[in-house]
């Protein structure tokens, strides 16, 4: 696991230079799947990493947002999980709430995990048996909700209504769903909602940051996720302290899933 933080660490921030030669300069832009948006700064940073870590670690499988996926990852082998940038529509608006994610993941488990934010001068890491570090120093969810943000969509804030959390601040608008995870994986944000269809690599390395950090993030049943299988889009998710999870839950639950 070492070995493998050191090298998407090191992949990781060089793919944050490359995609920071575009930032804020115009980028080409396509459009996928009717209106999510894909720029050369994607494809240019999903080259770079599929080059680099598929040399250096040839026999482990390879998922990511912007590669079409032929299913040869699934198996017992390592998978690389990654995701150009996360937050492409803010990284097109010149917003610096993006990340280049990359994640390892054994058997359905995340191991080892990287976000390099360039744009903020903040790199968030950890692996399955360390603690998350952002800057290189240790950080911590939060635990004393009072006073605290939750961002989530409106439609799942609206469902907390009868809940203490409905008393704190509802952040609407964080672009990358990697960095909000980061955001509470680090004290900023009390917690998290996410709605259907968050993918693999948008979660995978923020997962394992947020869980070293104290905090879970895990789905409407309360059931921590599983990476690499067939289907990588997820449904509704929460994300917080672990000791919060269950009080977070239960409002969802009532008000039906």
């Amino acid at each position: 696991m070492s070995s493998d933080l050191s090298l998407i660490r090191q992949a990781a921030m060089d793919a944050g230079d490359l995609a920071m030669g575009y930032f804020g300069k115009d980028p080409q832009v396509w459009y996928k799947n009717g209106n999510s948006p894909v720029c050369e700064a994607d494809l240019e940073v999903n080259r770079f990493l599929d080059g680099v870590l598929r040399k250096a670690r040839p026999d482990y499988g390879w998922l990511s947002e912007e590669t079409a996926d032929d299913g040869t990852r699934l198996g017992e082998k390592p998978v690389f999980v990654v995701d150009p940038i996360d937050g492409t529509k803010a990284f097109l608006r010149g917003d610096d709430i993006w990340c280049v994610s990359i994640a390892v993941v054994c058997q359905g488990v995340p191991v080892a995990g990287v976000l390099a934010c360039p744009a903020r001068n903040e790199f968030f890491e950890a692996q399955r048996d360390g603690v998350a570090l952002k800057n290189g120093k240790a950080i911590h969810v939060a635990t004393d909700l009072a006073g605290g943000g939750i961002a989530a969509p409106k439609s799942l804030f609206q469902r907390l209504a009868e809940s203490r959390f409905a008393a704190m601040t509802h952040v609407t608008n964080v672009p990358s769903l990697a960095y909000r995870l980061a955001m509470v994986s680090d004290g900023r944000l009390s917690a998290t909602l996410v709605r259907p269809n968050a993918n693999d690599w948008d979660l995978a390395a923020a997962d394992l940051i947020l869980q070293r950090a104290g905090g879970g993030l895990v789905d409407i049943d309360g059931r921590t996720l599983a990476y690499n299988r067939n289907v990588t889009s997820h449904g509704i998710l929460l994300a917080a302290a672990e000791e919060v999870l269950p009080e977070l839950r239960a409002p969802l639950l009532d008000s039906g899933s």
